[in-house]
């Protein structure tokens, strides 16, 4: 039977495979962000999942605005990124497995889940990012990888309750997959952050924190906030928060938190790390 082995959040900003693709990860201004991923990179290492779910969102590489599904889902053995215009060289192409993949997706429809599903998939800095974070040093992919993208870039938006409650789903969607498979599951984008207007540049520091502590002990906290309320104080570009609600609702009520790190400014970011596991009480 596949199982979730573990959850991990980060934040997929493209500044950061600019500063991947330029070695700079031990600049002074570089080198807390990249050093709060090592316990992160350690535990992948002693773990070895077999496939990682990424949950992201697109920003126009494979969905545009006039088509913007609110959750859509890779279903191939292969996705290729291309040229987003950040200056990101292209990697090499990520493996799929889309018999699992087309598992999963049965079984979210079948729970009320209605995905968009994609035989073919382009996959931007979103999911890119995090996955040069977690592997980048070594010579290939060690995980085949499931694409999941939620909308949060074309209004109206789903929520973070109902993130929370995709993640649910998508642990009865794993777990009954037959076949052995470790599966661990990334949460990306946010934290606080917007991009544009009066705003731009805002970091709250202490909301951050709340939303980090929250989704480890308090989930629900972050149900009951609505769009609206996440946005004020995370900025527009903020709402990214909520796929992290997609990754905590794939596991238990209860977490063991095995890391945690939060930094801020990254390019007019904060940037928050969490490796949590099933708890068994």
């Amino acid at each position: 039977m596949a199982k979730i082995i573990g959850g991990i959040t980060t934040s997929h900003i493209p500044a950061i495979g600019n500063a991947m693709a330029n070695k700079q990860e031990n600049d002074p201004y570089w080198q807390r962000f990249f050093a709060g991923y090592e316990p992160v990179k350690q535990w992948l290492a002693e773990v070895k999942p077999d496939l990682a779910i990424i949950v992201y969102n697109d920003h126009g590489l494979n969905f545009f605005l006039n088509q913007v599904p609110t959750f859509a889902m890779g279903c191939a053995d292969e996705y290729r990124n291309a040229d987003e215009g950040w200056g990101i060289p292209e990697m090499p192409s990520f493996k799929g497995d889309a018999p699992f993949s087309w598992h999963v997706a049965e079984s979210l429809i079948n729970q009320g889940v209605d995905m968009c599903t994609c035989q073919e998939m382009l996959v931007d800095h979103g999911f890119t990012v995090p996955m040069a974070l977690m592997w980048r040093d070594l010579p290939e992919w060690p995980v085949k990888t499931l694409p999941f993208a939620v909308n949060t870039v074309q209004h109206p938006l789903t929520s973070a309750k109902r993130c929370y409650e995709v993640g649910k789903a998508l642990r009865t969607a794993v777990e009954s997959y037959p076949e052995d498979m470790k599966v661990v599951i990334i949460g990306t984008g946010g934290l606080s952050h917007q991009l544009q207007g009066e705003r731009s540049g805002l970091i709250d520091v202490e909301y951050d924190i709340q939303c980090m502590d929250a989704i480890v002990n308090n989930p629900e906290w972050m149900c009951s906030q609505s769009n609206t309320e996440i946005m004020e104080k995370a900025g527009t570009e903020g709402i990214e928060v909520i796929m992290w609600m997609v990754m905590r609702g794939a596991l238990s009520d209860k977490v063991n938190v095995l890391h945690k790190h939060y930094h801020a400014p990254i390019s007019n970011t904060g940037a928050g790390v969490l490796l949590l596991t099933n708890s068994e009480e």
